[in-house]
């Protein structure tokens, strides 16, 4: 997708909040840990290369990924620091991994067996992190049966370079730790069957880090909170306290492209959804659904100047329109998204108001979005 850079409107990303995110969560870790900072999904929608970048200058010493592209696309930009991806990817595609130094994920003996083969044909290795489904019911080993069989085939093909081993949890971000204990315990158990020894045994994402849930883990993937978020965002619920400060990195920007009055009964949007009262200022503003801003926020206020207006008839795939309060010029700047935890269009506003979480908010915000740096 081209990005609109001739359109008045842009994602803005602060990496020195990024930045700052990264150094108050080293002085967080526990002696020895490390932190490896979560990049996926094009960073968040911050910009997966860039923030690699800066996490790495704040104390990073490796990244998680979802996908090889990903892994590649930080490779290709020069990037030379472990990296692990989190999905799994099918056989054929582990030449790549080895061919660009990228960690991956195993959950299963008949996926060792189908890779083994070209590995030894090859005389390569490939590096690979031992999945545990402790509770996710994602990815991973969970069966005692299962996970002897294939320690007891790592034992016989040194093709496979165990790097880590590895769990996610469901619940840590909550103030129920009752299936979190329920994951913790299921882990060790599976852990412990495995006489491999890995680098790395991890499990201790954001949320487990950030309130203090007691267990061991070698590395931090510091995800949603590098970016200054809460991992405890539930819609319209009591987010748990993090130990550290986090500083939002993310706002979103525009402006009014075209003002004008309408007149009692005129309608704006598809469906005619709004219908004046009387004579109104209509302000439309060029960020729709295509970019990421989704149907649903017909309604929310945004920041247009010092005033915040509401959104009026529904988000159009390109445009939305505002009611203002009495002429506003074209050209007049609007905030759709704030920086500012406490404003009323941040982005955790944003998603109580769409009834998610602002890790989907962010995540959908599209690359026809230009991405600036701060």
């Amino acid at each position: 997708m081209i990005s609109g850079i001739h359109r008045p409107a842009a994602v803005h990303v602060d990496l020195e909040a990024i930045q700052q995110n990264v150094k108050n969560e080293m002085t967080h870790l526990q002696p020895g840990q490390k932190l490896w900072a979560v990049v996926k999904a094009n960073g968040y929608g911050h910009g997966a290369v860039q923030v690699a970048r800066a996490a790495q200058a704040a104390g990073a010493s490796g990244f998680c990924v979802a996908l090889l592209d990903e892994g590649i696309e930080l490779r290709r930009a020069g990037i030379t620091a472990p990296i692990l991806v989190l999905g799994i990817i099918p056989p054929e595609q582990a030449a790549t991994a080895v061919a660009f130094d990228l960690a991956i994920p195993v959950g299963s003996l008949d996926w060792l067996q189908q890779v083994q083969p070209e590995l030894q044909a090859a005389q390569s290795r490939l590096k690979i992190h031992l999945a545990i489904d402790s509770g996710m019911g994602r990815i991973g080993f969970s069966e005692d049966k299962a996970v002897l069989a294939a320690d007891a085939f790592l034992q016989q093909h040194p093709e496979f370079e165990v790097e880590g081993l590895f769990t996610h949890f469901a619940t840590a971000d909550s103030d129920d730790l009752t299936y979190f204990d329920y994951q913790v315990t299921r882990f060790k158990h599976l852990r412990d069957l495995f006489t491999v020894k890995p680098k790395y045994v991890h499990v201790a994402n954001t949320a487990t880090s950030l309130f203090n849930r007691r267990v061991s883990s070698d590395l931090v993937r510091f995800g949603i909170g590098m970016y200054g978020l809460n991992p405890s965002s539930a819609p319209h619920s009591p987010e748990l306290q993090p130990k550290i400060t986090l500083k939002p990195a993310l706002r979103l920007t525009s402006e009014l492209s075209f003002v004008k009055q309408i007149h009692a009964g005129y309608g704006v949007g598809y469906g005619a959804t709004h219908v004046a009262k009387q004579d109104e200022w209509i302000g439309t503003v060029p960020v729709g659904y295509a970019d990421g801003w989704q149907r649903g926020m017909q309604g929310f206020k945004v920041k247009v100047g010092e005033t915040y207006c509401p959104i009026v008839g529904r988000v159009c795939m390109d445009q939305f329109m505002v009611k203002l309060p009495k002429q506003f010029a074209a050209g007049t700047k609007v905030e759709l998204i704030s920086s500012d935890p406490t404003a009323p269009n941040s982005l955790k506003a944003v998603a109580d108001y769409l009834g998610t979480i602002h890790y989907e908010v962010a995540c959908l915000l599209t690359d026809r979005l230009p991405r600036l740096y701060d």
